[in-house]
């Protein structure tokens, strides 16, 4: 029989929930071992932000992620906020600002936040294997028994941080689903989230070569709603307020967007109601004027304002405050930043991250059953229930 190597904690994953959980283990004297497939590390932070890394969010609240129980990220998100990664940024000297909405961005390279788990890590002694794959996870009486291409290791605690489906390019796997379902804990249907979406063949038709085109809208889909910009593309719609709806959104739905958020239409429109203005020229004064004609095209709107009836206002108004699309589709995982579902929250401890009916076995980040919203939310959780396990194992 192989000889096998023992850990107190086997951590699979080195992103960024993984090397939080592994470097807060190691610094309470817990023998951890690091293992990852990738020839790079952390590729998902490199690129992240555009390269600057996205690693929080100041406003940071449980009301900010997707779950199928959303009281789960509490406990974690509670024990573990921003002010504390913030505490450890600065530790390291690593220049950051604010952007939009609380986003905290690096001024420098998203490798600097790469390099601050790196030396967190050596901090607590953690030992890596990397590249290496894990072949198979088995258990036996002295805990978890993990196979790689590299040698046999056997350990109390073993550690799932091995994220969810997004970006294939850069080896995202369905390792985490697939250990969760072999030691029978439930997993919700992985998707794409963060993602742009792509529009059916009419509406392309109409909008299709605005691509490139911005605009600040408020979009709105079942329990979703938000203020951001909307972007054009070849294939559909994109931008924040797009790719955060998207979370939400589900095929068949439509989308709402309020083309005005800063105005009553109605009152707006009936104010100029007496303007000989044509209608698409007018809307240009608010909106881009290429988008002004083809809405109003596609809304067999051309007469000057004063031609239309009260009624007639109210109809165009409503239909510039709820603007109905359906998309027919998302772009995929390939263009998606997060993966929604995972490891279902009911058979995990909120507070340590265990299997409730698997003791010893753990999950973290991404694969769990929790996706925040656009704008740094998701590496916040990375980091907190990083830290909830890296606590407990």
């Amino acid at each position: 029989m192989d000889k096998k190597e023992s850990w107190d904690v086997i951590v699979i994953g080195a992103g960024a929930a993984g090397m939080m959980c592994a470097a807060q283990a190691g610094q309470r004297g817990r023998k951890v071992l690091l293992i990852d497939h990738g020839r790079k590390l952390a590729e998902k932070i490199r690129i992240s932000g555009g390269g600057h890394c996205n690693f929080t969010n100041l406003h940071c609240a449980p009301d900010n992620y997707l779950s199928q129980n959303p009281h789960f990220c509490r406990s974690a998100l509670t024990r573990f906020t921003p002010q504390h990664f913030i505490a450890l940024v600065e530790r390291y000297g690593i220049r950051y600002h604010e952007k939009t909405l609380g986003q905290l961005f690096c001024d420098g390279s998203a490798q600097q936040i790469i390099a601050l788990l790196q030396s967190e890590c050596g901090q607590g002694r953690v030992n890596w294997r990397m590249p290496c794959e894990v072949q198979t996870v088995g258990r036996n009486e002295e805990g978890f028994q993990v196979a790689t291409n590299q040698g046999l290791y056997q350990t109390q605690a073993l550690v799932m941080a091995t994220g969810g489906l997004a970006v294939p390019a850069i080896g995202s796997t369905p390792m985490a689903y697939q250990i969760a379902e072999q030691f029978g804990l439930t997993v919700i249907s992985p998707r794409p989230a963060l993602v742009p979406l792509a529009l059916e063949p009419e509406t392309l038709r109409q909008f299709g070569d605005l691509s490139g085109l911005s605009l600040e809208v408020e979009v709105s889909c079942r329990k979703g709603r938000f203020r951001e910009s909307l972007l054009f593309t070849h294939q559909g719609i994109s931008g924040p307020a797009v790719l955060q709806i998207s979370s939400y959104w589900q095929n068949g739905d439509f989308i709402s967007i309020d083309l005005l958020p800063d105005k009553d239409a109605e009152t707006w429109l009936r104010a100029h109601g007496s303007s000989r203005v044509r209608i698409d020229n007018f809307l240009a004064e608010v909106l881009p004027r290429r988008f002004a004609q083809q809405w109003c095209a596609a809304h067999n709107l051309s007469k000057p304002l004063c031609q239309f009836t009260p009624p007639e206002l109210r109809k165009i108004a409503d239909a510039l405050e709820n603007w109905r699309i359906r998309p027919s589709g998302t772009l995929g995982y390939n263009k998606a930043e997060v993966t929604l579902g995972g490891v279902a929250t009911e058979g995990l401890s909120s507070r340590t991250m265990e299997s409730k009916a698997v003791p010893g076995l753990y999950f973290i980040g991404e694969a769990v059953d929790v996706t925040g919203h656009l704008g740094g939310f998701n590496f916040q959780w990375a980091w907190a229930s990083g830290n909830a396990a890296g606590q407990a194992v």
